[in-house]
């Protein structure tokens, strides 16, 4: 018996490797002006196959988050069907929404580096980025499939991308 959530998965070496890849995509979203947030899929084989920036504000769609983005990317690409065996990394918890199209989309596991309850903390009440306290398990989970989820880990090394933007 595990303390763990249902549906929640151990984080692997690889999986931590694969979060840095996301961190990294999120300073790199970060330096281009927009909001610090990145994410990459991998296929069941755990080749990076896509990776998202979060274009909000750049591009004036409040949902243009990394997660969201690329739930929509993969499964045009992928289908549903082929999703169920890939994992999406993520520098932040997704989001209610971003959740929701991870759900829709068909992937089949999700591993984030940083809480949404963490994010809260640094972004404070900033209006670009009004944070819920909803963990992406209970959005995942409430369907008729099971999506897998692991994290928090790394969830220093993702804040540090945020350190001094939402002030």
């Amino acid at each position: 018996m595990t303390d763990q959530a249902p549906h929640q998965t151990p984080v692997t070496e690889t999986d931590l490797a694969r979060l840095r890849d996301a961190i990294a995509v999120s300073r790199r979203s970060r330096d281009r002006g927009q909001h610090p947030f990145g994410a990459v899929l991998t296929d069941p084989s755990g080749a990076v196959v896509l990776e998202s920036e979060n274009s909000v504000p750049a591009d004036g769609d409040c949902t243009a988050h990394a997660e969201l983005k690329l739930a929509r990317a993969a499964f045009q690409a992928f289908g549903a069907s082929a999703l169920a065996g890939f994992t999406l990394y993520t520098s932040a918890e997704a989001c209610a929404m971003c959740s929701g199209a991870i759900y829709w989309s068909g992937i089949g596991r999700v591993v984030h580096a940083m809480s949404e309850a963490r994010l809260g903390e640094l972004t404070g009440d900033h209006e670009e980025n009004p944070t819920m306290a909803l963990s992406s398990a209970a959005v995942l989970n409430a369907g008729q499939r099971v999506v897998l989820v692991a994290g928090p880990a790394l969830a220093d090394e993702a804040a540090a991308v945020h350190e001094g933007f939402w002030n």
